[in-house]
């Protein structure tokens, strides 16, 4: 319950940022060509919110609504998701939006998403100039890779190590690496000792690479015990620090990603048990364990969740990480360079949306919440919320009626014909927009329910 609410806290916090940052970039832009806006809400207010205020000699109401789907900052004179069609009957004013010229309310609608794409650049670049660029490169990983079954048809074998592409030497391990192969001709590797390459058809399907189970690629980590949770089965066995883990069930070990994946086909077993007794059978194993001087074989029923209960070094514990400091004004060129990199492969990746698995890939507030870490962490949260911030500023000006995209393809289309679109018109593309963002909701998160649920 305790990481429930740290991630949730850290959500909310960062969707709060990010709301009151775009709603303020449109709210600039307004007030500096003297437009009215009559509310300015983060968060939706529908039949109510959880706190307004409207200041002496303002125009502008202020709140926090109870519905923590965006926000919203309404202009006077303009179609927007209030569906305020009674202003629009009204003459016009000076101080409306529709009165304004083309390249006014041209940027009155960009300046949400300005704002949050130059906030996550500034975001990341004070990320560099705060902590660093710190990282373990994978050349650096001597132990070498675990791969499953597809990347091994491709020609690469347990414990190689990976140093880069035919385009580019690898940096760490993250998503990057796989895009990286995903698109590589050829991998360049040490594979005993030696320098050898791995050809590759340089397009392999890269989310069917993220989602692999086992994954496609992953650091060989030791299947060395180094501590040992108390009450467990684990020590229950008589497991101790510095025992390995040699064969489960008879099938021999060779890494903690093998142990792992043994245990993961205990997992359907346990899916398809029919009966307490079928449930136990998938619980009980026998594992064979020791070090240089001793082996013994121990039958144990694993936790409820198909646990033993011991611990091996982290990736972080086994190597020597890197850090690259950056003074202030130089962190600002490489946080744009790390930013822009981040927006475009964003934009690379959506070519899975389109497809089956991509679709079930997609997730509302709950995927989104997972990203942040179980523990309050600043580095993780800005780093997050930068990343947050990006992917607001280009959904939302996808060219999609509802969102602020949509407004500025109509008004690209006014300012070339010098024709505006009829209010009629305006108010249908709105509701056929606001109809496509809630389905796109209620799948995303629609999803997020059918994975909580292991339907997915």
């Amino acid at each position: 319950m305790e990481v429930f609410l740290i991630r949730v806290l850290q959500l909310v916090l960062a969707l709060s940022i990010l709301v009151f940052l775009h709603e303020g970039g449109h709210f600039f832009f307004a007030k500096l060509f003297g437009v009215r806006v009559e509310k300015f809400y983060i968060f939706f207010d529908w039949k109510f919110s959880l706190f307004k205020f409207k200041p002496k000699k303002s125009d502008t109401e202020y709140g926090i609504g109870w519905i923590p789907l965006g926000g919203y900052c309404k202009i006077a004179g303009m179609i927007d998701e209030s569906f305020d069609t009674e202003q629009m009957k009204q003459p016009e004013q000076p101080w409306e939006f529709r009165t304004k010229p083309a390249w006014q309310r041209l940027l009155i609608m960009i300046g949400g998403v300005l704002v949050n794409f130059l906030l996550a650049l500034f975001i990341y670049s004070m990320i560099l100039f705060y902590w660093g660029d710190t990282y373990i490169p994978v050349k650096d990983m001597t132990m070498g890779m675990k791969f499953n079954q597809e990347a091994k048809s491709y020609g690469f074998k347990d414990g190689d190590i990976l140093l880069g592409t035919d385009q580019l030497a690898f940096k760490d391990f993250s998503a990057d690496l796989y895009r990286q192969i995903s698109e590589a001709h050829r991998v360049d590797i040490i594979r005993d000792g030696k320098h050898m390459s791995i050809q590759l058809p340089g397009e392999l399907n890269l989310l069917g690479m993220l989602k692999a189970d086992p994954a496609f690629v992953r650091p060989l980590l030791p299947a060395e015990v180094d501590s040992v949770m108390p009450g467990t089965p684990a020590e229950k066995m008589g497991l101790k620090r510095g025992d390995r883990i040699m064969a489960l069930e008879g099938q021999p070990v060779d890494s903690y990603n093998e142990f792992v994946d043994l245990l993961g086909r205990r997992q359907d077993m346990l899916m398809v048990a029919e009966s307490e007794g079928d449930s136990m059978k998938a619980r009980t194993v026998t594992i064979v364990y020791g070090n240089e001087a001793r082996q013994d074989t121990s039958t144990v029923m694993l936790t409820p969740d198909l646990k033993l209960g011991f611990v091996v070094k982290s990736i972080a514990a086994l190597y020597k990480p890197v850090t690259v400091e950056y003074g202030f004004l130089e962190s600002i060129p490489a946080g744009i360079k790390y930013g822009w990199h981040v927006l475009a492969s964003y934009v690379d990746d959506l070519k899975y949306v389109f497809t089956a698995e991509g679709a079930k890939s997609l997730g509302g507030f709950g995927a989104i919440g997972s990203l942040f870490p179980p523990m309050w962490d600043w580095y993780m949260f800005w780093k997050m919320t930068a990343f947050l911030s990006i992917i607001l500023a280009f959904m939302n000006i996808l060219p999609i009626p509802a969102l602020d995209g949509g407004h500025v393809l109509f008004l690209l289309y006014e300012m070339i014909t010098r024709r505006k679109p009829s209010e009629n018109f305006m108010i249908k593309a709105e509701y056929i927009g606001f109809g496509i963002l809630i389905l796109l909701m209620v799948v995303a998160n629609l999803n997020d329910i059918l994975r909580w649920l292991n339907y997915l």
